[in-house]
């Protein structure tokens, strides 16, 4: 699995706004600033995000955006999938929709599990987990594996 920038500056954008909580809209010059993304980029990331349903936005001097709901609601995988589709493709499809044949038909059950996993730890992680740095356990325990820092 990759991670875009796309999907890494939406995340991050999601946890400024979780952040900020019930503040008031913050403006995405603030939100590009404080988390250095490129301004024009953000405002793509955040109208795909309004139009998911996952940010409301606010015009005028106090305008800015927020969250739809609450922070502890909305999960990582959430954020991803509105800005970059399935979490997990093979080819663009998502694991159900192959087939394989021969040798090659064991990689569907391979391809099924990597998703799960994918999905356990995203699907499961909030903003609010993040911001508040209150990471499940097992996301620790699967960092601090010295292997999982380590390119093969």
């Amino acid at each position: 699995m990759r991670i875009s920038a796309r999907a890494d500056y939406a995340v991050r954008a999601a946890l400024e706004l979780a952040a900020a909580g019930e503040d008031g809209p913050v403006k995405a010059e603030a939100i590009a600033q404080a988390q250095d993304i490129p301004h024009k980029f953000l405002e793509g990331i955040l109208n795909d995000m309004r139009r998911g349903g996952l940010v409301v936005s606010q015009r005028g001097g106090n305008g800015g955006y927020r969250l739809a709901s609450p922070a502890d609601t909305i999960t990582i995988a959430d954020v991803i999938r509105e800005v970059e589709g399935p979490l997990v493709s093979v080819r663009g499809a998502r694991p159900p929709e192959l087939s394989y044949t021969g040798p090659a038909e064991s990689l569907l059950p391979l391809w099924v599990a990597v998703r799960a996993n994918v999905r356990r730890i995203l699907g499961e992680v909030t903003l609010a987990d993040v911001a508040a740095a209150r990471l499940p356990e097992q996301v620790y325990d699967l960092a601090e594996d010295p292997a999982a820092w380590v390119n093969p």
